[in-house]
């Protein structure tokens, strides 16, 4: 058997590691997913009302209602899932650096890059797991997309590689964390970046400065784009900036997870 097959073995060992902990110990989990859920119900019931018809939603002619901010918000809510599922990344690497089972995995004889392969992975699976449970109930309170089955497939392959780009991030927070708690805290500032964007209001609604931010941000271009293959609005350039974005997270985190776990087993 080759080195890669070995690797890709090791892996799966790694990943069912992994999913074994996310099924025996669901808080975390559950926290995860009843975020976004949480999220969406109170922008549809609780601020939907007012800003419907308060911002200039595309595609609601003469100021929208309720079920126009619906389908504005969904896409933004989505986003949400995938960076709160983020945060179980950090805090799964960070529990497995300071309970000593790393020292057990360097007695054996296992691919080291599987430890962070299966943690990626399998955050990623879970991910997919609550947009799936998101855009249901987003269904049962109202969102109507029009978007065909390779649209369909198209947003939830762009949703899967955030999922994968911000796992990466997330791993390598996970690793430079001293505890747990601090673990759960470093990727907080993701999830809040899709509020600084045009996730739940337009950024043409935003102060001069803010809207500048919203505008030139990671996640803005990405939220248009799956608004766009959802909801057949206009994509434009989005979609380009999206895939480089996208990709320059995926390489930054790869690296920098790679990086910090070589200090931590040279340790």
């Amino acid at each position: 058997m080759s080195a890669d097959s070995y690797a890709v073995r090791d892996s799966m060992t790694m990943l069912r590691r992994n999913l074994k902990h996310a099924r025996r110990y669901p808080s975390m989990t559950i926290s995860v997913v009843a975020m976004p859920l949480l999220m969406l119900l109170l922008f549809v019931y609780v601020f939907g009302g007012a800003l419907g018809g308060g911002i200039d939603i595309p595609g609601a002619a003469g100021g929208g209602d309720r079920g126009d901010y619906t389908n504005y918000v969904t896409p933004g809510i989505l986003l949400m899932a995938v960076t709160s599922a983020a945060i179980s990344t950090a805090v799964s690497v960070c529990s497995d650096m300071t309970e000593g089972i790393i020292n057990r995995f360097r007695t054996m004889a296992i691919s080291r890059a599987s430890v962070l392969v299966g943690h990626v992975v399998g955050n990623v699976i879970q991910t997919m797991i609550s947009l799936v449970l998101v855009v249901l109930v987003a269904v049962a309170v109202g969102f109507r997309p029009d978007a065909s089955v390779v649209e369909w497939l198209a947003a939830f392959g762009l949703l899967l590689a955030l999922a994968f780009a911000l796992a990466w991030v997330s791993a390598a927070m996970g690793l430079g964390s001293q505890s747990v708690e601090t673990a759960s805290n470093a990727p907080m500032p993701l999830t809040f970046l899709p509020f600084l964007g045009s996730a739940v209001v337009t950024p043409e609604s935003m102060p001069d400065g803010l809207r500048w931010f919203a505008e030139y941000q990671p996640f803005t271009p990405i939220n248009e784009t799956l608004r766009g293959l959802l909801l057949g609005t206009g994509i434009g350039n989005d979609a380009w900036t999206s895939l480089a974005w996208l990709l320059g997270l995926s390489a930054v985190g790869y690296f920098w997870a790679r990086a910090s776990f070589a200090k931590v087993v040279k340790r």
